[in-house]
């Protein structure tokens, strides 16, 4: 089995190349936010929990997303492995991450982070905002907080996951094509 934690800055084509990754892998694509929706959704036991505390304006437990994680990984027995999109964010989430797919015989095989200026992801973010209709892509403000979060909730798992040499950086600037090669040389040279 195959995991990877794909980060990247708002504006960095991480949904795009998750994609890509996704179908030339056969990997499932695990994001916790869309975990979460469903769970809710769908009522369950973990759902329900994460409800009430989400209700409360409390972030969810991390051993709730972690079962839910659980729950997922389950539900695909199949899968050829895992992209992680959004999870982990914490330390703690990388060590539970780690416990729960060790239980499992397998680990997380590399973390590529895609990397891209301020600037550019400013102006990415702007353009889409101008024809998507996401109010969060429409102020530069709201977009440079949201890159300024990124970067200090991602900084602790990258150097939680580099002590493993699992941290590989690839320029996130270029053609989709062009940045998808090296993240497939990354990913062919684990496999």
């Amino acid at each position: 089995m195959f995991n990877l934690i794909l980060f990247g800055p708002p504006g960095s084509g991480k949904g795009t190349q998750s994609e890509n990754i996704i179908a030339a892998n056969g990997l499932q694509h695990l994001s916790t936010g869309n975990l979460l929706r469903s769970e809710i959704t769908n009522q369950t036991p973990l759902g329900l929990k994460a409800k009430t505390f989400m209700d409360a304006g409390q972030l969810v437990p991390d051993e709730v997303v972690i079962g839910m994680v659980d729950n997922f990984m389950n539900a695909h027995p199949e899968a050829k492995g895992f992209l992680f999109d959004g999870f982990p964010r914490t330390t703690a989430q990388c060590i539970a991450l780690d416990a729960l797919l060790q239980q499992k015989g397998t680990e997380i095989n590399v973390v590529l982070a895609l990397e891209v200026g301020e600037e550019e992801l400013v102006k990415r973010l702007l353009g889409r905002g101008a024809t998507s209709g996401r109010t969060d892509d429409t102020n530069e403000t709201v977009i440079r907080a949201r890159i300024q979060e990124y970067h200090d909730k991602t900084t602790a798992v990258a150097t939680y996951y580099a002590q493993f040499n699992k941290v590989v950086a690839i320029k996130g600037e270029g053609t989709v094509e062009s940045i998808y090669t090296e993240l497939k040389t990354q990913i062919d040279a684990r496999i």
